[in-house]
């Protein structure tokens, strides 16, 4: 019989870098790897923010991005939390208002709207959407 009693040390890295090829289920996952390590760094009550704004980005990598690759990486700031996930579509983009009876295109609004800061940095091979929680 197998049994774990703690698959993490103590003190976790201050950062977590994976690369995936995602689907509609990914962003669940992402979100309980999120969860672990904001609980390890004291910073659970960035939990709903951070997550809802993971999920939206990651649900755009699924809609917009061949292939669905990209990468995603979970730093632990001095001041909070910076969340970045990079794929290979370059272009910027920007946070519009929605019809109200449009089905989509509020993700980059909702990020907006529940982190303290966002961004988008364009790359020669795509690009990175990022954003922070201050604790």
């Amino acid at each position: 019989m197998n049994q774990a009693t703690d698959l993490y040390p103590a003190e976790l890295a201050d950062s977590y870098r994976m690369g995936f090829t995602v689907g509609e289920h990914s962003a669940g996952h992402m979100r309980r790897i999120l969860r672990v390590f904001l609980t390890r760094w004291g910073l659970g009550h960035l939990a709903d923010p951070a997550t809802l704004a993971l999920t939206e980005l990651v649900a755009n990598v699924v809609r917009h991005v061949p292939g669905r690759r990209c990468s995603v990486l979970m730093l632990r700031e001095p001041d909070g939390l910076r969340v970045e996930v990079a794929d290979t579509v370059p272009g910027g983009l920007v946070a519009k208002a929605a019809d109200p009876l449009d089905e989509s295109g509020r993700g980059l609004s909702l990020v907006e709207a529940v982190t303290d800061r966002w961004g988008v940095e364009e790359r020669a091979d795509g690009k990175t959407v990022w954003f922070a929680c201050d604790a």
